[in-house]
């Protein structure tokens, strides 16, 4: 008896027309630039020069998990979301064998391909339809050369005749260990009409409905989601799944606790999912990953990629990593964030061949079994920022180990829309980098404390001054040790806020026209200094850059802005020139209207420097009390002082 691993599904009728790119590659043949020539190597008989295909008939798709295929033509099912990623199977899961199964109705032809980790192709199986009726297709396929990475999909074609693939999926030969019995939990602040739209989304499924045992909501906001048209009648579709629970606003990391606080009282869950509240989900994502758990060698957490919210196509990041010495994360080496699936496919990509391994995965949307959460407890109260990093750090150094897979995916807001390393969240940033830091980092926080004053720096060039006053409270906060972190939870938000707000920059405007225009003419307005690139330049523009910060700014800025700059324009090379500037906010709907300031940034420049030489001195006595302060800090009896005060 076979157990589904993942269904072949199809885009809804409402998606743009590039998300296609995400399920299937109408294209005819393959890129020769972009796959390398391997010996043994099948190549296909059809080839294109990338961004020239030719386009034969499209698939007419006729719901999410059937279409119909005309008459002499060919479609892949290379492509992200019915491709199988066979590479992170055979490294993570005890499958040694899968098999590809798909129910169609006609005559033609399926080609089974498989990729080594570099994206070479070698044609595995072909089947062919000879006769018209329904054919029942089921192919074995060998796991074992995956090691590495490389993925498995298939080719449908016809001649002369339509093809209708009724349903399709990619199935273990064994059945999983366990069951699958998930809780959902999915804190909000002020989403009410996202989380609706992920409410009905599992409702409507009733394959993902029957592996969810419960669904939790800790409402945080004033908009509240039970309020929401829709609400009544995603809610009725669950069937009583539904757990809403109103809590004060205790951030990401209070309504995610709150969820694996609940789920771990209900002997019934057996896997704990979360998911951000702004997101579009792909229901088959909740069944992958619980799949990707039971078989799972070893508890792991398993994770899923971010698709942009914005672009539907492009897949964001294909995993994350955090570097030890300097504590950051940043994308994992050898992958390229915000790749666009409709332009680059997964046939002619060959990066996205290769398994990548990460540390952790941010709980955009993250599985985590009952029995790693029941060893590991709860999440840290941070609020924001670093509790998923955090928690997967803990994971690691407990034996536990995160895979970020693809075809497992939610939709979110792009990184490009957003910098929330200068506005209201710099505070988290910072104190909870260093948290993290005391409990899992360097020995030596040198690497760590220097990067930090580089960004003070910075800071200081673009005249975000509430940034570095934030950054500085954050210092201070860290410094005062763990004891406090409960205790701040509920109320560490509005003092955020109203330190920002003493600013010019943390102070939005509407419009850059609710300032008087700048003088420079059109001419001028659009010219913008070359950025400094070698090493000597950039220390050059840097030296010039801080005589200037230190000379008394013209008068006549300080009321009409030197120059207005977009937010990607607001480089520290083109503000540390100007003595004032209205800057556009990333997501542009605002611009901040910045006046250099000399005494102040001596002063914050100073308290910086201060702070971290106090940060580096006291070092093992921080790491020490932070890391004796864990158990009780993600222990069910200390989050339930807050919940329940």
């Amino acid at each position: 008896m076979s157990s589904l691993l993942q269904r072949v599904i199809l885009p809804r009728s409402g998606d743009p027309m590039s998300v296609r790119a995400l399920y299937m590659d109408e294209r005819t043949g393959i890129a020769l630039a972009s796959v390398p020539a391997v010996p043994g190597a099948i190549m296909p008989t059809s080839v294109h020069l990338e961004g020239s295909a030719v386009t034969g008939r499209r698939l007419r798709v006729t719901s999410r998990t059937s279409a119909s295929l005309p008459e002499q033509s060919e479609v892949s099912f290379g492509a992200y979301f019915n491709a199988f990623a066979a590479g992170y199977w055979r490294h993570w899961t005890a499958l040694t064998e899968i098999r590809l199964k798909l129910r169609l109705e006609g005559s033609g032809r399926v080609d089974v391909y498989r990729t080594k980790a570099d994206g070479a192709r070698i044609h595995e199986r072909g089947v062919v339809l000879g006769s018209r009726g329904v054919h029942e297709v089921d192919v074995a396929l060998d796991l074992r050369p995956f090691e590495d990475g490389g993925w498995f999909w298939f080719d449908l074609t016809t001649d002369d005749d339509a093809l209708v693939l009724h349903e399709g999926g990619w199935h273990a030969p064994v059945e999983a260990p366990g069951k699958a019995a998930v809780t959902i939990g999915m804190p909000t602040f002020n989403r009410p009409a996202d989380c609706v739209a992920t409410l009905t989304a599992i409702g409507e499924d009733p394959l993902v409905l029957a592996a969810v045992h419960q669904v939790i909501l800790p409402d945080q906001g004033t908009r509240k989601v039970r309020d929401e048209p829709g609400f009544a009648a995603a809610e009725a579709a669950l069937g009583g799944r539904l757990r809403i629970i109103d809590q004060p606003n205790l951030g990401g990391s209070g309504g995610y606790a709150r969820v694996m606080y609940e789920a771990l009282a209900t002997p019934e869950t057996q896997q704990i999912l979360f998911m951000d509240d702004d997101i579009l989900l792909e229901p088959d994502s909740v069944l992958r990953a619980v799949a990707f758990s039971r078989y799972a060698r070893e508890p792991m957490l398993v994770g899923g990629q971010m698709l942009s919210l914005q672009a539907r196509s492009q897949l964001s990041t294909m995993g994350e990593v955090v570097d030890r010495h300097k504590f950051l994360w940043r994308n994992a080496p050898q992958t390229e964030p915000h790749h666009d699936l409709a332009e680059r496919t997964l046939r002619t990509t060959p990066w996205l061949h290769r398994r990548v391994d990460v540390d952790y995965n941010a709980w955009w949307m993250c599985l985590i079994p009952r029995v790693v959460a029941e060893d590991l407890g709860l999440p840290l109260p941070l609020f924001i920022k670093w509790d998923d990093a955090e928690y997967g750090l803990r994971a690691r150094g407990r034996g536990y180990r995160t895979a970020t897979v693809p075809g497992i995916a939610i939709w979110h807001m792009s990184f490009l829309e957003k910098d929330d390393t200068s506005d209201w969240q710099a505070y988290f940033h910072y104190r909870n980098r260093l948290v993290a830091a005391a409990m899992h980092g360097p020995d030596d926080p040198k690497a760590l404390l220097t990067d930090i004053l580089k960004r003070t720096v910075r800071h200081l060039m673009l005249m975000e001054y509430s940034a570095v006053a934030l950054q500085h409270m954050a210092l201070r906060d860290f410094l005062a040790g763990p004891e406090a972190l409960f205790p701040s939870l509920p109320v560490v938000l509005g003092k955020v806020r109203a330190t920002r707000a003493e600013y010019d920059d943390g102070r939005p405007l509407d419009s850059a026209t609710d300032v008087p225009p700048s003088s420079l003419d059109a001419l001028a307005a659009q010219a913008f200094p070359v950025p400094p690139t070698s090493k000597v330049a950039i220390l050059r523009t840097l030296a010039r850059s801080v005589v200037r910060n230190l000379k008394t700014p013209d008068p006549a800025h300080h009321d009409v802005p030197q120059r207005n700059v977009s937010s990607r324009q607001a480089q520290w090379f083109v503000l540390s020139q100007v003595d004032s500037a209205t800057v556009s906010t990333p997501d542009g709907r605002g611009v901040t209207f910045r006046r250099r300031d000399p005494a102040l940034f001596r002063a914050q420049l100073k308290t910086a420097a201060q702070l971290l030489g106090t940060a580096a001195r006291e070092w093992p006595t921080l790491r020490r009390r932070y890391r004796e302060a864990a158990p009780h800090l993600t222990s069910r009896e200390g989050w339930k002082q807050i919940f329940e005060s």
